[in-house]
């Protein structure tokens, strides 16, 4: 109605800190994790979703803050006033090697992005931790090495390289999806992830929106289509062309990133910082594009 007045937020207030040595103010609320970002820093995540509450799971984000007697998860803790933050210490570094090499050595971290540079900046040798078994003098790894799950014919679950982040869980549950078709099973080392009890995905709860795929850090839950290309070693990111456009199929207005390889739709993603899906999307358009290649 005319005149009506127009409720705004009121403006955050600005925390200023300090991140090696240099000054930085962030909103009220915000992460070491975005502070050390706003600077430019470089902080290994992988159990940090941008849409998803942090779960402290993989712990190679650590940072030094003055006064805290251990280090602290840069992708949790709130910044606060007067805060003397350290990314580059020897006792951080030696904290993110040390996780990288035990993820490496249990876990297969072949095509999660960015890890193997992670791995060569911080002297991370996974192998001080075993062999794999080809040398009978030498230990074995105790790894997680099992065959993927392909029983469909949309998304493949290999959980050989799943780190157990909860980014899926999160994701298919309360979060976002509310579907809840996969969670934690079991305790301690037999923890996984699972359907609910164990039946196969089809049998599941699962309504196939692959939101779970676009969280998965490590490629745990990956398009059938880059499993197969990845098989036949026909997969190359490099020659791959990304191009936003609208969803057809309704008029909710999701944002598609349509992922070209050799003129051939390969995958499809959404922007995790578009207002409207937040990089989530539903069967129709994260699967439904085989119709544009039916030559």
């Amino acid at each position: 109605m005319k005149g009506e007045a127009v409720r705004v937020a009121p403006p955050r207030r600005m925390v200023a800190l300090t991140v090696d040595g240099e000054t930085v103010q962030v909103p009220e609320g915000s992460t070491l994790l975005e502070a050390c970002r706003a600077l430019g820093r470089e902080i290994p995540t992988l159990c940090y979703g941008d849409t998803l509450t942090p779960k402290n799971a993989c712990r190679v984000c650590m940072v030094e803050v003055e006064g805290s007697r251990v280090l602290v998860s840069s992708c949790s803790r709130r910044a606060e006033p007067g805060m003397v933050v350290q990314t580059d210490t020897e006792r951080a570094r030696h904290s993110r090697r040390l996780v990288l090499e035990l993820l490496g050595s249990s876990v297969d971290l072949s095509i999660a992005p960015n890890v193997a540079r992670w791995q060569e900046d911080y002297g991370a040798e996974p192998s001080r931790f075993g062999s794999d078994g080809a040398d009978a003098d030498d230990a074995a790894v105790a790894t997680v090495e099992q065959p993927p799950t392909i029983d469909n014919e949309l998304y493949v679950r290999d959980y050989a390289k799943c780190i157990l982040c909860y980014k899926c869980v999160d994701a298919c549950g309360e979060q976002w999806q509310g579907t809840f078709a996969i969670s934690v099973a079991g305790r301690g080392f037999d923890a996984h992830i699972s359907t609910e009890f164990s039946v196969p995905l089809t049998d599941s709860a699962c309504v196939y929106c692959g939101n779970c795929i676009a969280v998965c850090p490590t490629g745990a839950l990956v398009f059938k289509s880059e499993f197969d290309r990845r098989a036949e070693g026909t997969w190359d990111e490099e020659r791959q062309t990304r191009t936003d456009t609208i969803c057809p199929y309704c008029g909710v207005g999701c944002t598609l990133t349509l992922h070209v390889q050799d003129n051939e739709i390969v995958k499809v993603t959404s922007p995790q910082d578009h207002a409207i899906t937040s990089g989530n999307l539903c069967i129709k358009g994260r699967f439904g594009f085989q119709h544009v290649q039916n030559r």
